[in-house]
């Protein structure tokens, strides 16, 4: 009896040390960091409607034969125009008109209705112009009004959303300026530009 009682106290005791040995200890699992949150970049989009004013000097050339004659000149006034943006590329158009004041006491108007076609490099857009030209001018006791073909270059960017500045030359050529056969007349102007983005 003695032997049945030591062996079911032993067998109890193997038992519980057994069972005591299968609790495997509780491990908390590390924490995930939470993953950083990437923003992109608002994509910047060059289309719609925009005005603005410009200042610029040029000068302005005429030619006949041989004879020839320069005047530099201040030019400044308002422009106006529409832009769509696809993407990569920037096409739209442009109304600007100048008033421009020679050295030589000419005085007139200049106003030119252009294509713009540009590259959207996000605020940055460089882009080419070509259109047409209307000059009037009133210099030394002569008075022209002529249509001419007007191209260049220029560059803007976007200081915001709404405002923009840029740099831009173009040259306007006029044959026959003045009712003149073979008088030529070239004006050459760098502005700066100021648009607001509606």
């Amino acid at each position: 009896m003695k032997r049945i009682i030591l062996a079911s106290t032993l067998s109890i005791s193997a038992s519980a040390a057994v069972a005591g040995n299968l609790e495997e200890p509780v491990v908390e699992p590390m924490p995930t960091p939470p993953a950083p949150v990437v923003t992109a970049a608002p994509d910047t989009d060059w289309t719609g409607f925009y005005g603005g004013l410009q200042y610029g000097q040029g000068e302005a050339d005429l030619s006949l034969g041989g004879a020839s004659a320069s005047e530099d000149f201040d030019a400044f006034g308002v422009h106006g125009g529409y832009n769509h943006d696809f993407g990569r590329y920037v096409l739209g158009g442009e109304l600007m008109y100048n008033d421009i004041s020679g050295d030589n006491g000419g005085d007139g108007d200049l106003t030119s209705l252009r294509a713009r076609a540009g590259m959207d490099l996000g605020r940055f857009m460089p882009y080419v112009t070509a259109g047409v030209s209307h000059l009037s001018l009133a210099s030394g006791g002569a008075d022209i009004s002529e249509n001419g073909f007007t191209y260049g270059v220029g560059a803007e960017y976007l200081v915001s959303e709404r405002f923009s500045v840029g740099l831009e030359y173009t040259k306007s050529d006029f044959s026959d300026a003045g009712g003149v056969a073979g008088a030529d007349l070239d004006t050459d102007k760098v502005q700066l530009r100021a648009s607001y983005r509606f």
